[in-house]
């Protein structure tokens, strides 16, 4: 069994000084790797982490990747280690072979936020909380909910947590695509357009240096594979069987704008990926423990919103955590 023991030592990282890298080879498979190239988790945090006593660990969303140095230096700042995870075949954690985010099912990565989890606490967190955007805000739910105890809290940062797309493709593509995949898991059906992170980049628009590595603005299609373990971890959530006993903070913008070519006003202000209205309905299905944050002006990766947004939504997730009294 992979433990911290396993991983690498730090090297610097590509956000460059003062961040640094760690890398571990992981043991369980979902049928998604590939025979020659095994399958690697990459942790990037700040050089010298593990002196306050309190961390958070960053799960990424779809075709996405950690690079939000702006965000990490406030946590840093309000005393918080943040240990960002690049899970398998995604970001810094691709390797050759490998197709990005081909993941079958959503617990096997389970493995590296535990291996996460664990490097925060033996380096002296007594409170770790999961912060996941997106796709890894499903994730985060879906460890917490399997994992009991292994963390102190959960901050949901626009979470996919059900499609939200209409009853054509929320139950009979998801019907079709749930026979289809194991026959063709690498089968393209659909894309996820690259509107919204082209956007993310453009100096006239979010303004954000990113390295093209860490975050693509092509379109990129999604695969049968991908999308029955995202639907079967939806569906989970939905029917109230991935509740968390730990405080869930769910954040979300205050709306959403349109997702099929969305004007410079909606890519500014709304969620143009995700559909805020599900989230919201969602909220009593988490937990009894859960607490909404909206934020005004938010995009659907609320620590890139344009100010004053990103600096409200970063101001009341650290002032949520850092207010927990942490006990049962």
């Amino acid at each position: 069994m992979t433990t911290t023991a396993d991983l690498s030592a730090p090297t610097a990282d590509v956000l460059g000084d003062p961040y640094v890298s760690r890398t571990v080879g992981l043991s369980l498979t979902d049928g998604g790797h590939s025979r020659r190239v095994r399958d690697v988790a990459t942790i990037v945090h700040h050089e010298g982490t593990g002196r306050h006593g309190r961390a958070v660990v960053y799960l990424h969303g779809f075709i996405d990747t950690f690079f939000h140095a702006e965000h990490e230096h406030a946590w840093h700042e309000a005393g918080w280690d943040l240990y960002a995870l690049e899970m398998r075949r995604s970001g810094r954690s691709l390797r050759p072979g490998q197709v990005r985010d081909d993941i079958r099912m959503m617990s096997v990565r389970h493995e590296e936020v535990g291996l996460a989890v664990d490097l925060a606490r033996s380096e002296g967190a007594q409170e770790v909380v999961l912060l996941g955007h997106s796709t890894g805000g499903l994730q985060a739910v879906l460890f917490a909910h399997d994992h009991p105890g292994a963390v102190d809290g959960v901050i949901l940062n626009s979470p996919w947590l059900d499609l939200g797309r209409g009853p054509l493709t929320d139950v009979v593509a998801t019907a079709v695509i749930d026979r289809l995949a194991p026959l063709a898991p690498r089968l393209p059906i659909s894309s996820l357009t690259g509107t919204y992170g082209a956007w993310l980049t453009d100096p006239d628009g979010g303004g954000w240096k990113v390295p093209p590595s860490l975050k693509p603005t092509d379109t990129m299609p999604v695969h049968a594979g991908f999308f029955r373990a995202v639907r079967r971890a939806q569906r989970a959530v939905q029917a109230g069987r991935a509740t968390v006993a730990e405080p869930v903070l769910m954040a979300m913008s205050r709306r959403s704008g349109a997702r099929v070519d969305p004007g410079p006003a909606d890519l500014s202000s709304s969620d143009v990926v995700l559909d805020v209205t599900t989230m919201r309905r969602s909220v009593s299905l988490l937990g009894d423990r859960v607490d909404v944050l909206e934020v005004p002006g938010g995009i659907h990766d609320l620590a890139l919103s344009p100010e004053p947004a990103r600096s409200f939504y970063t101001s009341e997730v650290i002032a949520w955590a850092s207010s927990r009294p942490w006990t049962p």
